[in-house]
């Protein structure tokens, strides 16, 4: 049976779109994508929707269109009254990454830092596109992400017993203790990330120089910061050593299983290391690295804004529904919520939207009926649903589906 959009329609099919930076995989995305990798790029994200760098394409009765032009066309309509008075736009955006090589140490301000960095940076004249831009837009950029498998992540600054322990037993870095036991988490952090480039690499040079021939003989757990650090000296030179590589022992090291997740939010530094998630974030792309590639680091605004306290790692399991199969991941996000649906032949979804929703299969196939509009979704697809709209999803086999949506509350 053919997909029918009608003109009173809650449910459009999109497509998102690819971003092709160097620390993603070569077949993850395509396969899930079905697009060929005839020239071996890197797809390391799939974005699903509407914001200004890349919108997803959603096919309407007028034909297809780029979706930020689509909610703009009526947004109380198409976003919900709620969403379209409180944030005027899609306030998420809902992506797949697949992460080959690490990512940046990250930090993300908050919506009220991010407007105040956002004008200033304006008002110095710096363009958007330059690479020395800290805040791209004046948005705040929570974030939760669940892992679609083994997944391991830089998630916040260790208890105080880690990093003594880990400063204590790692012979190079022990010159550092008592500037933590003195003067706490800032004063640490700050002491490394203030290093010139020369006195990174005298310090770091025997530490990489003694792991990394443990890593290269497999004789390293990647639950040791001596895997990462090896890991991120392994293709780069001896001259311009990275100095994310301390953060490694300052911060928790996590492996996430697939279907657990975690939340991230405003000042907590952060790093992707390996694997395959789904991620659900602020509409927004305001980033303050800290090392681990060769991006832009602002020292003074990174330190400005970040939480320089232990943390805890609350890692998400989710709160299930088994007579709809959905399993939501609860935050304290006011601009998405993130969720699963899990399904089999002898289990329906059914649901009426609340709030603007994009769905997204990761696998198997499935159809979403809308009174008597069907719609099929094959792996790889996706749906943009209006809100208030009562659908049901059904599959023959089992599918896994991800949604995007906007809390209630």
């Amino acid at each position: 049976m053919e997909t029918r959009t009608h003109i009173n329609s809650g449910i459009y099919k999109i497509k998102g779109k690819v971003q092709n930076y160097d620390w993603g995989g070569k077949s993850f995305i395509p396969n899930l994508i079905k697009k060929k990798n005839s020239t071996d790029n890197n797809f390391a994200e799939y974005w699903l929707g509407a914001h200004a760098k890349a919108p997803s394409i959603i096919d309407t009765e007028k034909g297809s269109m780029n979706l930020d032009l689509f909610l703009n066309e009526n947004p109380t309509e198409n976003l919900g009254l709620k969403v379209a008075n409180s944030f005027k736009k899609l306030p998420f955006l809902f992506k797949v990454l697949d992460v080959h090589k690490m990512l940046s140490i990250q930090v993300h301000p908050t919506k009220e830092a991010a407007k105040i960095g956002f004008e200033l940076e304006n008002e110095k004249g710096i363009l958007l596109t330059d690479s020395n831009r800290n805040y791209k837009d004046k948005n705040h950029k929570p974030e939760v992400m669940v892992a679609l498998g083994d997944f391991w992540l830089l998630h916040g600054f260790l208890e105080r017993s880690k990093i003594i322990k880990n400063l204590s037993e790692t012979k190079e870095l022990n010159f550092l203790l008592p500037v933590f036991l003195e003067e706490g988490y800032l004063e640490l952090y700050k002491k490394v990330m203030q290093f010139t480039q020369e006195e990174v690499n005298v310090i770091l040079k025997p530490l990489v120089k003694r792991i990394l021939p443990k890593f290269l003989n497999d004789g390293i757990e990647k639950s040791s910061p001596e895997y990462w650090a090896a890991k991120a000296i392994q293709n780069n030179n001896f001259d311009t050593i990275d100095r994310g590589i301390f953060s490694i022992y300052f911060f928790n090291i996590l492996n996430l299983s697939k279907g657990e997740a975690i939340f991230q939010d405003a000042g907590v530094p952060h790093a992707y290391l390996e694997g395959k998630n789904i991620e659900l974030m602020a509409n927004s792309d305001n980033v303050l690295r800290g090392g681990l590639t060769t991006k832009h680091i602002d020292v003074d605004e990174l330190l400005k804004h970040t939480k320089f306290e232990e943390t805890i790692p609350k890692i998400l399991k989710g709160t299930s529904s088994k007579d709809n199969g959905e399993t939501v991941y609860k935050t304290t996000a006011d601009d998405f919520e993130l969720s699963k649906i899990d399904l089999e032949k002898t289990v329906k979804h059914n649901s009426i939207s609340n709030s603007v929703e994009i769905l997204l299969l990761l696998k198997g196939s499935a159809t979403v009926t809308q009174n008597d509009e069907i719609t099929h979704l094959e792996k790889g697809q996706s749906v943009f649903i209006r809100p208030n709209t009562a659908y049901k999803i059904e599959t023959e086999t089992t599918v896994e589906i991800y949604k995007a949506s906007v809390p209630e509350s």
